[in-house]
């Protein structure tokens, strides 16, 4: 929020209550812009920090939901078991029964369990497209609940008990189309797992943290990246069914401590005029009692509007704002462009280094690992460089190593470009999360995340394509990889630059702001 300016309204003062009783702050609603900042910010105790880092950790469970298929959905290795019968092959389609067998149970994966080998590559890629399927349609009709009715820590709740309870209907899955029917309800629930999480840690806490806890939930999602092959490989020959039950357990029980722990955030209460809960909030995280008066005498003056008519505020309000503002739609179509091409790299190349022909536990660990340098990179710059230009740059290294992978044809050097590129990757996505906090107000900033989450989905679910067209021609993949994620990286640069300042809560308030800078910068 700028500093001087008053918490301006996110609504019309037209607008009445809402389908749950909620009624946005009318335009009369005037409070000193730096009070909320600095009653969270100089009063962050260690226990806010805590929750604030425990809401960070669903993108762990996000990680493992996203690319647990890649251990139960891959096709196991098999051998001959009569002359008859050649090993040359890549598969064992066609091969007479009996010939052959595989080398693991048959129930250690999908493919073996419901004889899926002579199945053709959409069948067997079902249930993956399936689950990014449901993140597509989840995040288009969930995403906005955050901002209205819902709010942040309802909509995570709800979020990550879809997503355990799916997970755990997964493992009782009959056939196949049991199986993709629960992966799209999967995805439909992991859609805005993410996006929550985000936005109500960063909300949480004041502008000296935010930045490290926006960090905490990289770190996170790397941890549940890392799990996976650790959990496969204690896993390997029992049923791809216990992964599953062993990703699902630990997600409801996490559900359960954020329904009853966990505070709302008081940014999108106070916004949303539920003042005297958004009061309630502050005080549980004011770090002494003395100071429980001063925030009720403080934020006594916000008066919500009685006279108002009877026009009630829809679900999807919040992206009428992103769509009617000029510069709101333009930062949301940079954002997601960018957040394609990025989506696209980062799906496409864990997915691609099986035509490298490496280890799949060594693979996926290496690009897991890549991860954690990528986190660790972002806290150390994320204070000490612009956005604009770090995004720009990680996603420009991310398309010239990408590049590199068509070019180099050694094995180990090829392994080691496709590494770094992910990592840049990541990197560029990690400044572009935290840019997007920043660019869009409090009563729009969870639909814009969300958006940009849903673009960078978009860039997974095309990426399998270009992955198999890759097998024949190196450049289908890792080149395509290369042009799309340099030029949509681009996008970025007509933003304009964040570094250092607070986050504004309301549309108007942004454009003052605006406004300040721009007659701040004519000469």
């Amino acid at each position: 929020m700028a500093d001087g300016a008053p918490l301006l309204p996110c609504y019309n003062s037209s607008e009445s209550l809402d389908g749950l009783g909620n009624r946005p702050l009318a335009a009369s609603t005037m409070v000193d812009d730096g009070t909320l900042e600095s009653y969270v910010d100089d009063n962050c105790r260690s226990s806010q920090l805590l929750q604030a880092i425990f809401v960070s950790l669903a993108w762990a469970f996000d990680a493992q939901q996203t690319f647990i298929s890649v251990f139960t959905d891959a096709e196991p290795a098999w051998h001959c078991t009569a002359t008859t019968c050649s090993s040359s092959g890549s598969t064992p389609c066609g091969l007479p029964p009996g010939s052959w067998a595989w080398d693991s149970p048959a129930h250690a994966s999908v493919v073996s369990e419901w004889s899926l080998q002579c199945a053709g590559s959409a069948v067997v890629g079902l249930p993956a497209s399936a689950y990014f399927a449901g993140c597509l349609i989840g995040g288009l009709l969930l995403s906005t609940l955050a901002d209205t009715v819902l709010g942040r820590k309802t909509m995570l709740f709800f979020s990550c008990f879809t997503m355990s309870l799916s997970a755990a209907l997964t493992a009782v899955s009959p056939n196949l189309w049991a199986y993709a029917a629960m992966r799209f309800l999967c995805g439909c629930g992991r859609a805005t797992v993410g996006t929550s999480s985000l936005v109500l840690s960063t909300e949480m806490v004041g502008k000296r943290w935010r930045e490290k806890v926006s960090i905490s939930s990289f770190f996170c999602f790397t941890l549940g990246f890392l799990s996976l092959p650790a959990l496969a490989y204690l896993n390997r020959g029992a049923s791809w069914r216990t992964l599953y039950l062993w990703t699902s357990i630990p997600c409801f029980f996490y559900s359960v401590l954020i329904y009853f722990w966990i505070n709302e955030s008081p940014r999108w209460l106070l916004v949303r005029g539920r003042r005297d809960e958004a009061i309630q909030a502050l005080k549980r995280m004011a770090a002494a009692g003395d100071r429980n008066d001063a925030i009720t005498s403080s934020f006594s003056k916000l008066i919500v509007e009685e006279n108002a008519s009877d026009v009630n505020v829809d679900v999807f309000s919040a992206m009428k704002m992103l769509c009617e503002k000029r510069w709101a739609l333009r930062r949301l179509l940079a954002t997601m462009s960018a957040g394609f091409g990025l989506g696209l790299l980062y799906y496409g190349m864990p997915l691609n280094v099986g035509n490298l022909d490496s280890d799949l536990y060594l693979s996926v660990t290496f690009n897991a690992l890549a991860e954690l340098p990528s986190s660790l990179i972002t806290l150390f710059l994320i204070g000490r460089v612009n956005r604009k230009s770090s995004t720009v740059a990680f996603a420009t290294a991310s398309g010239a190593f990408s590049f590199a992978c068509v070019a180099v044809t050694a094995e180990p050097w090829q392994m080691a470009a496709e590494v770094v590129s992910f990592f840049s990757a990541c990197t560029a996505f990690n400044f572009l999360l935290i840019y997007c906090i920043e660019l869009f107000p409090t009563c729009v900033r969870n639909s814009a995340i969300a958006m940009l989450r849903q673009a960078v989905v978009l860039g997974g679910v095309l990426a399998p394509m270009l992955v198999a067209e890759g097998r024949r021609r190196s450049f289908m993949s890792f080149g395509v990889f290369g042009v799309v994620v340099c030029s949509c990286g681009m996008f970025v640069a007509c933003l304009p630059e964040t570094r250092g300042r607070s986050m504004c809560d309301t549309m108007e308030e942004e454009e003052s702001k605006q406004m300040k800078n721009a007659s701040s910068n004519t000469p």
